[in-house]
């Protein structure tokens, strides 16, 4: 009797752009993740994760197929990169994947002369919460749009 074997392929991230369709169906999931936790308080969320020319993608993939994502934009601030749109597919979770998706954004700032990163969770992500604090992020006070919204929970680190 011949046996198959599954060969799964080794995971990689891609480097690509907010119009990207992997990281697209990504965030569309994202979505529905954050409208399930936060059910009518996401709304005011909504205008804040739009996504510019100016955000630097990071794609994960299992073999073929998307499984993670992450992004970083520019800020206001001089030398400052905001981390958004973070997500692994329930499925894929556990296996490293979003800190390797955040490794991978820290590194491409820091390519680009960025020396400080600063983003917003929420309270009710405690996997989120979790990863940022053990990979190096610190709270700080809310900033920008997150000042008055009680389920923020804002964080920053130092690049390199």
């Amino acid at each position: 009797m011949c046996k198959s074997l599954l060969r799964i392929s080794p995971m990689h991230f891609q480097r690509t752009q907010a119009t990207d369709s992997h990281f697209q169906q990504l965030i569309a999931l994202l979505d529905q993740d954050l409208w399930s936790r936060y059910k009518e308080e996401q709304a005011k969320f909504v205008a804040h994760n739009f996504m510019d020319l100016t955000a630097r993608v990071i794609v994960a993939y299992e073999g073929e197929q998307a499984v993670g994502c992450g992004c970083f934009r520019p800020t206001e601030e001089n030398g400052t990169v905001e981390i958004k749109r973070m997500f692994v597919q329930p499925g894929s979770r556990g296996k490293g994947i979003a800190a390797g998706i955040l490794q991978e954004l820290e590194n491409w700032a820091k390519q680009e002369r960025f020396n400080r990163a600063i983003l917003e969770t929420g309270n009710q992500q405690p996997e989120a919460i979790g990863l940022y604090h053990k990979t190096g992020y610190t709270q700080i006070e809310k900033y920008g749009p997150y000042k008055d919204m009680p389920e923020s929970i804002c964080m920053a680190k130092k690049l390199g």
